[in-house]
């Protein structure tokens, strides 16, 4: 009789210790999911930053290239795709094809040299490089983040309290094959004369 009391007893104690681990090890995959999100919106911060910039920047290029109407439109088809994108793989890759699209906009700002002494496409140029560092920094973060999340809920024996849990793998910031050719736009002499981006 003692001796079954003993084994229920630490039946009970191991079914303890085991639901201990499971809540502590549940918890701290909720972190890594709150962090990897809390990432997530200092990335869509910066693109909506970006986004709420270009119908200035059209505008200001728009005063001195008319003609370049296709462009125009090229770049406002672009930001219509980074507003409407969801989810991080389709938002890189609709700021890639954004990117693009600005480096071909600010290719037709060389033709006029009056458009790139103006004080107020110079206050844009630098709000565009400002956003574009602080994507570059934001998509580290992110993706540093979720490669550690997706990492851990693939783990043994991580792996089956995700399952329960029904944690999904969180997706990178990065654009698909084929659209991550590197965009170089060169605005105005100086030390942000090059700016290489790549989201």
């Amino acid at each position: 009789m003692e001796r079954s009391l003993i084994l229920v007893l630490a039946v009970f104690a191991l079914l303890g210790l085991v639901g201990l681990y499971a809540t502590f090890m549940y918890n701290r995959m909720i972190r890594g999911w709150e962090l990897t999100r809390e990432a997530w919106s200092g990335i869509d911060v910066q693109l909506r930053r970006r986004t709420s910039l270009i119908p200035n920047l059209v505008q200001a290029v728009g005063g001195y290239a008319t003609h370049e109407r296709g462009v125009f439109e090229e770049v406002a088809r672009a930001r219509g795709g980074l507003v409407q994108a969801k989810g991080p793989a389709k938002s890189a890759e609709a700021n890639q094809i954004l990117t693009q699209a600005l480096g071909r906009l600010l290719a037709v700002v060389e033709r006029y040299p009056e458009l790139q002494a103006s004080k107020n496409f110079q206050d844009l140029q630098d709000d565009l490089y400002d956003i574009e560092e602080k994507i570059a920094f934001a998509r580290q973060f992110y993706n540093r983040n979720a490669a550690e999340f997706n990492t851990r809920i693939r783990s043994i024996p991580d792996v089956a309290i995700a399952r329960l849990a029904r944690l999904d793998r969180c997706e990178f910031f990065e654009p698909e094959e084929g659209t991550t050719e590197d965009v170089r736009f060169s605005l105005v002499e100086g030390p942000r004369s090059q700016v290489a981006s790549k989201p």
